[in-house]
This record gives C-alpha cells, sequence and structure tokens, in this order.
C-alpha cells in the first residue's frame, strides 16, 4: 500500500479535510486566498481579520456551536436528518383551518422548487434579466383576478393572516384619506372580524391593530351592527367550519357606511363559487398554498391579494405589470416601484419585502398545468367526496351543522373513542370547539379515506354513500367559465408543459450563470445537501396544527436551530416565527414595546433610526406603533454621535427604541457601536440591531456582547435560504433576557403574546436548510466563510478604487463585507447615470449591484464568501471594461445620447438585425470580454421604460379573446 493510501486511511482528519462542505461552500481556494491576500498587504487570514475588525467588537469569549462545533459531512448530515424526519409521523390531515393535502406536480417539484435556476434568483429589481419570472408572477396575478373577479392582485404576499392584516391596514389607510372629506366613516376606528374566521387570521389582525391603535370587534356577522365607526370587516368564504355564507345583505350594510368590505378566501373553492366581486367585496385575500404548494408545517406559502383598481396603487407589497422596452416591444417589470419601502420609509403602505415569489411561481404553474378542466374536476372531486361523507354521517344518526359547504364539515360528536380510533387509522382532525369535530378534505382525499373517516367518528365499518349532491347553494354557485387565458389552456401534455417552464427559466440570470454581487442581499451558495430535506414528505406533508406528538423530528431540528442562532448571536433567546427580515424587524419592535408597557413605561414611543438604515426599518416601526426620528450619519457614513445624542436628549422621556444595522448599510464596521448602544440604554431605550449584515459577523463578533438587545436573523441571507426570485424568507429574532417573554406566541392560542406569521414556526420547511448550512459549516467553517466574504468585498474595492472611489472606509482604510462604489460624477459630466452601468453590466453577463441605495448615484457590492478569484476578477474586468467605455464616451468617440451604456442591455434579436447604425461594432457590443464568447446570457428584453408602464397600468394577462 502506498503511503498516500496509507495516509487517508489512517488518519481520519485527512478523510474528513477531503469530504469538508466549507471547502465546496467557500469559493477561493486556499492559494487564491493567498494571493487576494498578498494583493491587500497581509500573509494571513488572521492578521487581515484583525486589521479589518475594531478591537471593541472581536468575541469576548471563543466562539463556539456547541451542538456542531465539529462539522459533519454532507454524507453524516443526509444520515442526521433521515434520523431527525424519522422522528416525525405523517398520519394523513383533515384538519384544515387554511391548509390542505395537495399533490404538487412532480414536473413543477423537479424543475422549480428542486432547481436553483428558480430557487437562486434574485427579486426582478432589473426586469431586462428577469422576464420569465415575472411572466410567471403575471400568469399568478391572472389567476387570482379571474377567480376572485377583482381588479389587480400583487405577486404574493407572506401567508394568508398577514395578507389580512394588510387588508385591515389598507383599509385604515383609506379612512386616514377620508379625514379631510366628508365621508361617513373618518373617524371610524373600529374593524369588525366575524367569529367564523381562522383563528390564527384573527391573531394576527389582533396583534396589527392592537400597535396601531385599532378597536377590533369579533362576533357573528349575522347579527353585527357594523355601523358609522366601523372602517372595515373581514368574512371567510367559505367560513373556518365550511358553511358557505351569503354576504350580499352583510356587504351592503358596510357599503352604506362607506366601510370596506374584506373577504379571505380558498383559490380551490373560488373555482366553484361566485367570485367575492359579485357580492361586494373591496379586497380579496387568502393562501394558494393549496395549488400544489405542500403544507411544510406551516409554509413558506403565497398569500393572494386583490382588490378594485380604486386602490391599486396603495396595494401592498409588489405588482407586476406590462410595459415596453426601447424599441417598443411588450416587456414586464416591477410596477408602481414607488410603493417599494427604501423610497417611501415611514410612508410605505405596508413592510412587506420579501414575497414568496418562489411559491407563488408554483401555484401559477399549477394552474398552468392542470388547466380549467383539472381544476375544475378536482374542485368537484373534493365537494363530491365531502358530500357523500354528509349523507353517510347522516345516515349513521350524526348531526352535521352545515346547511351547504365546499370540502369541510362540522359534525357533532363527542366522547374520547374517536380520537383513539383516529390515532389507529393515523388520522387528524380539526377540533374546532366543545362537542364538535372539524373535517376537512382536499385533493389528496380518496374514497378509502372517506370510508376511515366514518369509521373514525362513527366506529362503525362501513363504506361512504354513493349519493352525489353539490353543497353549493344555487344562489352562491359560480356561473362564468375560469381561467379563459391561453397560457392556461396550452401547456397541458407534459412535454409543452416543461418547455414552457424552460424557456421562462432561460430569460432569468439566477446564480446558475453568474455572481448576483447586490450589496446587503448576499446571494451566497445554496447548497444542493442544504436543499435536500425540503422535499422529503416527512417535512412537507405535515400540517402546522399536528399533534406535537407526531413531530417530535420537527421540535428537534427547530430546538437545534433555536440554539445555534443564540451561539452565534449571543441572545438568550429565539423565535422563527417572522417568515421575512421585514417581519422580523416588526417582531422585534413589538418585544421592545410590549416590555416598555410591562415596565409602565408604555409613554416611550419614537424610535430613533439612522438615515442609511434600510427602508424596511421605518416602515416596521410606524406598523408597530412608533414614531421615527431620523439621525443623520457623519461624511464618513458613520452614525453622527452628536446628532444621536441631540435627538436622545430631545426625546428623552419618549425614546423607545435606537434601530440600528451592524455592520453598517454603508458597509463599514463602525468603531462607536458600543456607545451607541450606551448612550440609548442610559436614557431608558432599548437596542434593535438590523441583523441584515450579520454575513461579517458569525464568528468574529455578537451582537449580544455590543449592547443590542434585539435583533432579527435573515436566514435567507447569512444562513443560505435560496431567495427564490423574492421570497421566501426567514427572519426569527433574538433578543436579551429581559425581552425573553415578550417573543411572538402561538397564533392559535388566544391569551398568548401577539403573533406575527400565520404558523407558529413560521416557513418551517425551509428551517433545514439553515441548520444544514451550520452543521456542515460546524465553528471554523462558520468564521472562515465570514472572513473571505470579508476579503472578497476588500480585494473588489482595492482593485476597483482606482476606476470607481469607495465612499466610506472603517478601521485602517477597510470595508466590511461590501463596498460602495462611487459614480455620481459620470452623471455630472457625461449624462450617464447609475442605471445605466446597471444595464451594461447585464451585457457582461452580470446582475447589477444593489443600485442608488444607500447613497444615490452609487453602487453597492457584496460578493459573498462562496465566489471564486475568478468570478470576482471576471466581474472586475466588466467594471474596468465599462470605465474604459465611458472614457471613450469623454473622449467623443460615442454620443452622451447613444453609447453602450444608454443603448444596454443588447438583445440577440439587436445583435443580428441587418441595420447596426450605433458607432460601436456588434462584438463590442455583446462580446466586450472574451468569456462571454463560450458562456454567453442573453437579456431576453431591450431596456424597459417602467415610468410608461406606469401610466398604462396592466397586471393581468390579456383574455383569450384578446389573442384571437
Amino acid at each position: 500500500m502506498s503511503n498516500t493510501a496509507s495516509n487517508l486511511l489512517t488518519k481520519n482528519d485527512k478523510m474528513k479535510d477531503i469530504q469538508g462542505f466549507a471547502s465546496r461552500h467557500i469559493g477561493p481556494s486556499k492559494n487564491e486566498i493567498k494571493e487576494m491576500l498578498k494583493a491587500l498587504g497581509f500573509s494571513s487570514i488572521e492578521e487581515f481579520t484583525n486589521s479589518v475588525l475594531p478591537d471593541q467588537i472581536k468575541l469576548e469569549s471563543e466562539f463556539s456551536v456547541s451542538e456542531f462545533s465539529d462539522s459533519l459531512s454532507e454524507q453524516e448530515l443526509i444520515s442526521y436528518y433521515k434520523k431527525i424526519a424519522s422522528k416525525n409521523k405523517v398520519y394523513r390531515s383533515y384538519i384544515g383551518c387554511g391548509y390542505y393535502g395537495t399533490h404538487t406536480p412532480t414536473v413543477i417539484q423537479r424543475n422549480i422548487l428542486e432547481n436553483p435556476g428558480w430557487y437562486t434568483q434574485y427579486t426582478p429589481y432589473q426586469p431586462e434579466i428577469s422576464q420569465g419570472r415575472l411572466e410567471a408572477l403575471l400568469n399568478y396575478q391572472t389567476l387570482v383576478c379571474d377567480l376572485t373577479g377583482m381588479d389587480v392582485a400583487n405577486a404574493s404576499l407572506l401567508d394568508e393572516a398577514t395578507a389580512c392584516a394588510e387588508a385591515m391596514y389598507l383599509a385604515f389607510a383609506v379612512k386616514q384619506q377620508r379625514k379631510n372629506s366628508s365621508g361617513k366613516n373618518k373617524d371610524a376606528n373600529k374593524f369588525f372580524i366575524d367569529i367564523n374566521t381562522f383563528p390564527q387570521n384573527i391573531s394576527i389582525i389582533k396583534t396589527r391593530a392592537e400597535a396601531l391603535g385599532i378597536e377590533v370587534v369579533i362576533a357573528d356577522y349575522k347579527e353585527a351592527n357594523v355601523d358609522e365607526n366601523y372602517f372595515g370587516a373581514l368574512v371567510q368564504y367559505p367560513s373556518a367550519n365550511g358553511e358557505i355564507n351569503d354576504y350580499q345583505d352583510f356587504s351592503d350594510k358596510l357599503k352604506s357606511n362607506k366601510a370596506l368590505f374584506i373577504v379571505a378566501s380558498d383559490l380551490m373553492a373560488l373555482s366553484l363559487l361566485k367570485a367575492p366581486s359579485e357580492f361586494g367585496a373591496d379586497i380579496v385575500l387568502g393562501s394558494s398554498q393549496r395549488f400544489g404548494v405542500p403544507m411544510g408545517f406551516g409554509g413558506p406559502h403565497a398569500a393572494f391579494f386583490a382588490t378594485k383598481k380604486d386602490y391599486q396603487r396603495i396595494i401592498p407589497g409588489r405588482l407586476v405589470g406590462l410595459s415596453k422596452d426601447r424599441n417598443g416591444n411588450p416587456a414586464l417589470r416591477l410596477a408602481l416601484q414607488t410603493r417599494e419601502q427604501h423610497i417611501r420609509r415611514e410612508k410605505a403602505t405596508s413592510n412587506i419585502c420579501t414575497a414568496q415569489v418562489l411559491l407563488a411561481i408554483m401555484a401559477s404553474m399549477y394552474a398552468v398545468y392542470n388547466g380549467p378542466k383539472r381544476i375544475l374536476k378536482i374542485a368537484n372531486r373534493i365537494n363530491a367526496y365531502a358530500s357523500s361523507l354528509k349523507q353517510s354521517l347522516t345516515d349513521a344518526g350524526l348531526e352535521v351543522v352545515n346547511s351547504n359547504f365546499f370540502d369541510t364539515l362540522e359534525i357533532k360528536v363527542s366522547g374520547d373513542e374517536i380520537l383513539k380510533r383516529a390515532e389507529e387509522k393515523e388520522i387528524n382532525l380539526g377540533l374546532w370547539k366543545e362537542n364538535s369535530v372539524v373535517v376537512a378534505l382536499d385533493e389528496t382525499t380518496r374514497r378509502v379515506d372517506v370510508d376511515d373517516i366514518l369509521y373514525v367518528l362513527t366506529g362503525k365499518v362501513c363504506s361512504a354513500s354513493e349519493k352525489s349532491f353539490s353543497g353549493i347553494p344555487n344562489n352562491l354557485a359560480r356561473e362564468n367559465e375560469i381561467l379563459t387565458q391561453e397560457v392556461f389552456n396550452k401547456y397541458h401534455s407534459e412535454t409543452e408543459f416543461l418547455r414552457y417552464v424552460k424557456r421562462l427559466e432561460a430569460k432569468d440570470l439566477s446564480l446558475t450563470a453568474s455572481m448576483i454581487p447586490l450589496g446587503s442581499c448576499t446571494m451566497k451558495l445554496n447548497a444542493t445537501s442544504e436543499m435536500l430535506a425540503v422535499t422529503w414528505e416527512e417535512f412537507s406533508n405535515i400540517h402546522p396544527l399536528t399533534p406535537k406528538i407526531q413531530v417530535k423530528g420537527y421540535l428537534n431540528l427547530i430546538n437545534s436551530l433555536e440554539k445555534a442562532l443564540c451561539d452565534i448571536t449571543g441572545f438568550s433567546a429565539v423565535s422563527l416565527q417572522p417568515n421575512a427580515g421585514s417581519q422580523g424587524e416588526y417582531a422585534g419592535l413589538l418585544a421592545i414595546k410590549r416590555y416598555l408597557e410591562a415596565t409602565s413605561e408604555d409613554q416611550r414611543d419614537i424610535c430613533l433610526i439612522p438615515k442609511s438604515a434600510h427602508g424596511t426599518n421605518p416602515a416596521s416601526a410606524v406598523i408597530a406603533g412608533l414614531k421615527v426620528v431620523v439621525v443623520n450619519c457623519d461624511d464618513n457614513g458613520n452614525v453622527d454621535l452628536e446628532d444621536l445624542k441631540l435627538k436622545v436628549e430631545e426625546n428623552s422621556k419618549s425614546l423607545a427604541a435606537l434601530m440600528v444595522t451592524y455592520p453598517s448599510t454603508h458597509g463599514v464596521f463602525e468603531e462607536s457601536i458600543k456607545d451607541i448602544c450606551k448612550i440609548i440604554h442610559e436614557a431608558g431605550g432599548q437596542v434593535y440591531l438590523d441583523g441584515a449584515n450579520l454575513n461579517a459577523m458569525v464568528g468574529l463578533s455578537k451582537p449580544a456582547e455590543l449592547g443590542a438587545d434585539v435583533m432579527h436573523i435573515n436566514l435567507h441571507k447569512t444562513f443560505a435560504i435560496p431567495h427564490g426570485g423574492g421570497g421566501p424568507g426567514v427572519g426569527p429574532i433574538g433578543v436579551a433576557s429581559h425581552l425573553k417573554d415578550f417573543l411572538p406566541g402561538d397564533p392559535q392560542e388566544s391569551k398568548s403574546v401577539g403573533a406575527v406569521s400565520a404558523a407558529n414556526y413560521g416557513s418551517a420547511s425551509i428551517l433545514p436548510i439553515s441548520l444544514a448550512y451550520i452543521a456542515m459549516l460546524g465553528n471554523q467553517g462558520m468564521k472562515q466563510s465570514t472572513q473571505v466574504a470579508i476579503l472578497n468585498a476588500n480585494y473588489i474595492a482595492k482593485e476597483l478604487e482606482d476606476y470607481y472611489p469607495v465612499l466610506y472606509k472603517g478601521k485602517n482604510n477597510h470595508v466590511a463585507h461590501e463596498c460602495i462604489l462611487d459614480c455620481r460624477e459620470f452623471k455630472k459630466e457625461l449624462n450617464i447615470e447609475v442605471e445605466d452601468i446597471a444595464k451594461r453590466l447585464m451585457d457582461y453577463a452580470f446582475h447589477a449591484p444593489t443600485v442608488s441605495w444607500p447613497v444615490a448615484g452609487t453602487i453597492m457590492i457584496e460578493p459573498t464568501e462562496s465566489e471564486s478569484k475568478g468570478e470576482l476578477d471576471r466581474f472586475i474586468r466588466a467594471m474596468r471594461g465599462i470605465y474604459a467605455e465611458i472614457e471613450q464616451i469623454r473622449a467623443n468617440k460615442h454620443t452622451l445620447e447613444s453609447n453602450m451604456l444608454k443603448n444596454a442591455p443588447h438583445t440577440a434579436f439587436e445583435a443580428t438585425k441587418t441595420d447596426w447604425s450605433y458607432s460601436y461594432t456588434r462584438e463590442e457590443a455583446v462580446y466586450p470580454d472574451e468569456f462571454l464568447k463560450t458562456a454567453k446570457f442573453w437579456p431576453s428584453t431591450a431596456r424597459i421604460d417602467s415610468a410608461y408602464g406606469d401610466r398604462n397600468l396592466v397586471c393581468t394577462c390579456p383574455d383569450l379573446e384578446d389573442y384571437l
């Protein structure tokens, strides 16, 4: 045996190195790291790290994630997860309550949900390289508008419950706008909820309403006295116990008092039911989960939100609209982008920064794949089984409460024997109230399942009745056709459908094509091993209200992740409930607010926020019921300490909190962070630390040791959950010990501290990704990831500073994990906008960095640790190449109006036109780097005119007749 082979067999640590995940997660090789360090003037990564980090922020104790101090190999991780998964019992679920069994078409699972070409895309802020995803989202909006009957729908929200809260907030905003008019309800401050609404919807609304000072009234809509004191009302259609109510009279009453009527509904039910628009709904919302998205112990699931044209400019979240490119061809983009939080800040209509794009795409593709005929067959089959069950139960002498229904029945029952028989058959029923049980059927229900349910409820082995009748009353049955648009009637063979999915995928730039160097967005590797468990049945097919005895594996995983995050951040407790970074901010501020109330300091309602902060910060503060006071930044991009002291002094008795991002939004490790925290604490306030940049701290510094009281952690950034084209995300919060009792409570428990998401553990099914990331990197791997992320950013800054000035630097002239390049001089001299640089980068096959934020006229670059030196160098060549092209304009080789930047991006169609009238060659336009001749990503459309689309708002697909 050779010495090499002998060493491999006898030295296990060397074998571990070969299998080590860190070497695949971290892009640069050891030699490349040495080369970059040499370019920066350092001989080791530790020497470099010590030069970058201020002494006062360095760890006070050794970094250790106790459970995963030694990293697992990818094979060991899979074995570990199989053991965890085996502790979950996958029973047949008939719990309902907004979550249902569904069949995810395997072609969608394999080619979208499990496909990095779809799940590693970024939010489509650069629409020319996002046309595929935008088309899928336009299909989603069209699907929603078609089934709800409303004029306009957004491109998804986080979950049904938060969509309810957003609807209430929209109605409240409309009320505010009427204050200066003679509207009847200009001073109305009450919001009505029908008692037969899903408990989680009620819970989230109550949380939001309390913070905004809104009075919530919960009662039976039939007996409600909804007068001019109400600005809005919400009902469930079908209701939580399955009843299908006629809300026309209730709607008329609301209209007479100028209150908005909000309907929470179900897309599958709406395929058979009268559209809510027909009985006066102003807003219709719900979950699209049962359109092919697994239950996943609560999420992620895309909520839908549709409304009238009257409110399209204040609709929460994102809206995809049709516009045209510079050649006059139709093209899609995000419409009405002035509503985005980084622009509107405390005037934002919502704090929804992260949508559920990947899940909305799955739901839209489910509709494309099945088409209207198959969807109607699925819905009718569900209703038929519910009819059979009702008839059989009635025949057996049981009382079924419902006079009509779609898929859910409430049955009068009593005794523990039912639960014993349910356990015997491995069935979960939905407990509704004393002496009754709710049974919700779904797409996965078979006749044998109905027979088993009958046995559980009656104790008798029998076959379900074959009598078939509709449970839907004639006056509430849908009469018009659904989904007549061409896209829902064209791709029904798997061959054609797969080609459609792949055509759309090819129009979008993802991490499969190149680095996405967005500052503050941390687009790192989302490793396949991390993603594997997400679609395992033991994680994906679990209802969020499943009894705890059946989900020991999930609870084990959740506890391990919470503990690991506490170890990493230094906080005492973590809540995984918030299902977006923006929701984490909201939950963290609510924890602070409740703590102040509990300590009799509820007069404190001022939130200080630095001028450079993420736009979600002020939006979250306002929605949490706080008043925003802005703190200036100094010339170096740091919090202006003198202005901070002044604002603290001016608001000393009413100061609730400071929201601060660390490292700063300007990409710098501020040396005064501990002093900043001390100033706030001495004035009686709390410190909220925005964790968007935690990727620059893991293993090197702990936020809790800096003085932070609460922090949200973006698992979709630092801990490798992919962005999915703009969602899903997870934004858990960590808190100091004094805030532990004020973490979000269970949305199903009315007496708990207010919840912020529909499910107790938020988007639980994607939590395995982050725990896998931590487990496979271990202590050393996580620390090294942070160090290389900082190294990569400093290398780019160093290599580009002679071309584009680096706007802000910290200790020893370094940046943190991202850098801001100043492009403002190009605008002054040559009319070259930073947007022109962003569009030209597409011709180099790159997604643009963050544009004009946090400073107008700049770009913010974050390369992450996962990009190799080769990819960094390619990006550096691209940026230098663009600089050379700008110099050509300065030298009058091209005009200010027509040049490679102003005309970018260049499409394949343009490059192959017979007519080429530009002052540069085709090769200069489309192959500015030799690399592109073997790996070219072509933008699918020329530059898009967003303003045209906003003036002529079109947010759904044309009807089939328009095509014909």
